[in-house]
C-alpha cells in the first residue's frame, strides 16, 4: 500500500494566496508594537515571525496569527481547484494509494474550503498547522502522518523515519543542501486542535531558519516511508519531505527556489493528472526489486 501526501495551496487548489504579502503585514504588526525587527540579508517568512513572536514577544502570538488567518481566509473564498487536482487524487486511490493534506493553513479554513471542492472524500488524512509543533519546512506534519497511517497498517509504533526533535531549515549559503534520504489519527472530521507551537531555534529566534539540519540516521524504510511520496509545488515541500527521507515530486515548481534550497525532486510534472501513471510505473518498479 502506498501513501501519496498533497501540499494544498498551488497544488490541489489555486488561490491567490500571496505568503509574501502575509509575511510583510505580519512583520509590520510585530514592528508596530515592537520595534524593529533585526536586520537580516532577505527577507523575514511567516514562519520566522511567528518563531519570533514566540521567543521575543509570546503576548503578540495570538494577534499575529490573526494577520495571518485574514490572508488565508480570503484565499480559501476565491479557491479553485487546481487543473487535475480530482484526476491526481482520485487515480492515486485507484492505484492503491493512500491519501492525504499536509498543509501550513489552519484546519478552519481549510477542511470546509477542500468540503467544497470536492476533495474532503478523497482524503484519507489532513495535517493542518493546528495538528503540527512547526510549519514546514520543518518536518514534523510527517510525525502525524507516520503515526497515522503505521497503526492502521498494523506497525503500532512509528517508523524508524519520523520528524527530528529540533529541525531549522537549510541556509542560502555556502552548500545548504537538503538531500532526499538524509532522515493518533488526525481524520478530516477531527475537532480544530491548538495553535501550532512553534519551537524557537537553539540558536536564537533570528536564526530560526539559517541551519542546516542534521542528517537523519540511515534506517530501514517502515510501512509509511516505503512507498511514500510528497507532491508539492514549492521547496517548502521538498525540504520537509527530503528531512525524513521521503521522494519529493514537484508540481510546476519554480526551478530557481528548487535549486536555491538544494531541493532535488524525483519526478517533476507540469501536470498533475499524469501522476497517477506515474506512481503506478514507481510501485510497480519497486515490486520488481
Amino acid at each position: 500500500m502506498g501513501l501519496c501526501v498533497f501540499d494544498l495551496d498551488h497544488t490541489l487548489v489555486r488561490t491567490p494566496l500571496d505568503l509574501a504579502a502575509m509575511a510583510v503585514e505580519m512583520r509590520a504588526f510585530l514592528e508596530a508594537a515592537r520595534g524593529p525587527l533585526p536586520p537580516r540579508p532577505e527577507r523575514w517568512r511567516v514562519g520566522e515571525l511567528v518563531q519570533w513572536s514566540k521567543a521575543e514577544a509570546p503576548e503578540l502570538e495570538q494577534a499575529l496569527w490573526q494577520v495571518a488567518l485574514g490572508h488565508e481566509r480570503r484565499a480559501m473564498d476565491a479557491a479553485s481547484l487546481e487543473p487535475g487536482a480530482l484526476e491526481a487524487v482520485t487515480g492515486a486511490r485507484d492505484a492503491g494509494f493512500r491519501t492525504a493534506l499536509w498543509t501550513n493553513n489552519a484546519r478552519e479554513l481549510t477542511v470546509p474550503a477542500l468540503e467544497r471542492l470536492g476533495l474532503a472524500a478523497l482524503l484519507d488524512l489532513v495535517v493542518t498547522r493546528d495538528d503540527m509543533r512547526a510549519l514546514k519546512p520543518d518536518p514534523d506534519g510527517w510525525r502525524v502522518i507516520s503515526e497515522h497511517f503505521t497503526a492502521r497498517l498494523g506497525g503500532g509504533t512509528a517508523s524508524a523515519r519520523t520528524a527530528p526533535d529540533h529541525f531549522t531549515a537549510p541556509t542560502d549559503g555556502a552548500d545548504g543542501r537538503v538531500r532526499q534520504g538524509s532522515k493518533g489519527p488526525v481524520p478530516v472530521t477531527r475537532r480544530r486542535l491548538s495553535r501550532a507551537r512553534m519551537e524557537p531555534s537553539r540558536a536564537g529566534a533570528a536564526d530560526a531558519c539559517r541551519v542546516v539540519p542534521r542528517p537523519l540516521p540511515h534506517a530501514p524504510a517502515g510501512p509509511v516511508d516505503r512507498d511514500a511520496v510528497v507532491v508539492g509545488d514549492s521547496w517548502v515541500d521538498g525540504v520537509a519531505a527530503a528531512a525524513v527521507g521521503v521522494p519529493f515530486v514537484a508540481y510546476r515548481a519554480r526551478e530557481e527556489e528548487l535549486q536555491r534550497w538544494g531541493v532535488e525532486p524525483v519526478a517533476r510534472l507540469d501536470d498533475l493528472a499524469a501522476l497517477p501513471a506515474w506512481l503506478v510505473a514507481r510501485l510497480d518498479g519497486h515490486a520488481t526489486r
